[in-house]
């Protein structure tokens, strides 16, 4: 299925796409990762922000992220042994 920048999609039609639990699709909400918006008490989510999740560019920031935090722990964890 091809996603569209400007179309708008159900948590279903979403979860489906991602291949996630629904669990999984609220942490990603609540993290701030998927930007959704609640219309009736069901979430939309713009195909620009399904897109957007899955960009190279996200996952450049999440090794980034990783990475930062491995060597802070790391700093500690030496810090402790010495």
């Amino acid at each position: 299925m091809q996603v569209l920048e400007n179309e708008i999609y159900t948590s279903e039609e979403t979860k489906s796409l991602l291949k996630i639990s629904q669990s999984t699709f609220l942490r990603l909400i609540k993290k701030g990762v998927l930007r959704a918006y609640k219309v009736g008490g069901q979430y939309r989510i713009l195909g620009k922000e399904i897109l957007h999740l899955v960009s190279p560019k996200l996952e450049e920031k999440a090794i980034g992220a990783y990475r930062t935090v491995r060597n802070g722990v790391k700093r500690r964890l030496e810090k402790v042994s010495d």
